[in-house]
């Protein structure tokens, strides 16, 4: 019985147990499944396709008189036969304006993250990854105390970066301001990458003729005028909600989890190994041991988004296995569209 092969009835059976396991966590027996179907089939055949299943690696037996819990494989068949539930207009309402409440990418994906928690009662998760490919809004350049020039560098993401830096020279103020009017008539709408090789090319071709506006232009340029800074902005909300949940874990463990959970970048790497770049499409991975030992009994469910600007954003959930995966995969797909929308 490959997986390709279940169809029909011990399909059907199958996503039956898995049902019932998910709503109680007990293992499930025969005569459940017999009394959730409505065809009359005996707990008798109920019982010969679980055995089957059994055989087939869809199912265990924790012992010898219970009923059966699905396994890894029974939930990677499950879910690959759901499509994402329907998002109460409610709920979508209020993602909506608390969304349209904030306006920077920091802000959108730390009250992103909040409101999956709330949703689903799980661990909510959104990043956003800056790249090359974000669109110049405007630069700004004031000149402070002791020879220091403040840079700040908006995008049309909404995200906005500062930066400090000191040229070894002294810069008016009006000098800045007409850095800033050269790079915001020639640049404004250009992604950050092309800006910068065009810049480039310029200065490389008028080095001979600069004045002192240029070539205090290259100088604040080797500082990073046009840089973004490429960490990622990500957060993580809900991990307490793991602690009561019967993931066969030791305290240890379970704090090594719950650290591991902490680090921005062991998130990030998560969210890249399990989400591929695949636009506005759920996705979920059961079974996560991959990532961390500890998270062998949970799943991930996720969206990732390539915003108009380049920025790419990820929205997901982790939870358990045993978890809703319909609801979980509704709540995902609309707030990652309303992510991108706002955005």
């Amino acid at each position: 019985m490959q997986d390709d092969a279940l169809t029909g009835r011990t399909q059907e059976i199958l996503n039956s147990i898995v049902r019932a396991y998910i709503e109680t966590g007990e293992p499930v027996g025969s005569r459940t499944i017999s009394k959730r179907r409505h065809d009359g089939l005996s707990p008798a055949s109920i019982r010969n396709a679980m055995s089957d299943l059994a055989e087939e690696g869809y199912l265990s037996q924790p012992h010898t008189s219970a009923g059966r819990i699905p396994t890894e494989k029974a939930f990677r068949h499950y879910v690959g036969s759901l499509a994402a539930g329907r998002f109460p207009t409610a709920e979508a309402q209020r993602v909506r304006a608390e969304l349209s409440e904030v306006d920077t990418v920091e802000a959108r994906v730390e009250r992103s993250s909040h409101i999956l928690t709330q949703l689903t009662r799980n661990v909510g998760i959104a990043a956003a990854m800056p790249t090359g490919g974000q669109v110049l809004d405007q630069i700004e350049l004031i000149a402070l105390s002791e020879g220091r020039i403040l840079m700040i560098l908006a995008t049309r993401d909404r995200m906005v970066r500062n930066r400090v830096v000191t040229l070894g020279e002294p810069v008016s103020q009006e000098e800045l301001s007409n850095i800033r009017n050269y790079v915001n008539r020639n640049f404004a709408g250009w992604t950050l990458r092309d800006a910068r090789q065009e810049l480039v090319r310029r200065m490389d071709a008028e080095r001979a003729a600069y004045d002192d506006v240029m070539r205090k232009l290259a100088a604040l340029y080797e500082k990073g005028l046009l840089e973004s800074d490429l960490k990622p902005e990500i957060h993580m909300e809900g991990a307490s909600n793991l602690v009561g949940l019967d993931l066969h874990l030791t305290r240890e463990k379970m704090r090594d989890l719950l650290h591991a959970l902490e680090e921005k970048q062991r998130l990030m790497e998560l969210l890249d190994r399990f989400l591929e770049q695949m636009h506005g499409d759920v996705q979920v991975r059961v079974g996560l041991e991959e990532a961390h030992p500890a998270m062998k009994e949970l799943s991930l469910i996720g969206v990732t988004l390539q915003l108009p600007s380049g920025l790419t954003a990820k929205i997901a959930v982790l939870g358990p296995m045993r978890m809703q995966y319909e609801k979980v995969m509704g709540a995902v797909l609309h707030i990652g569209r309303e992510f991108f929308d706002v955005g």
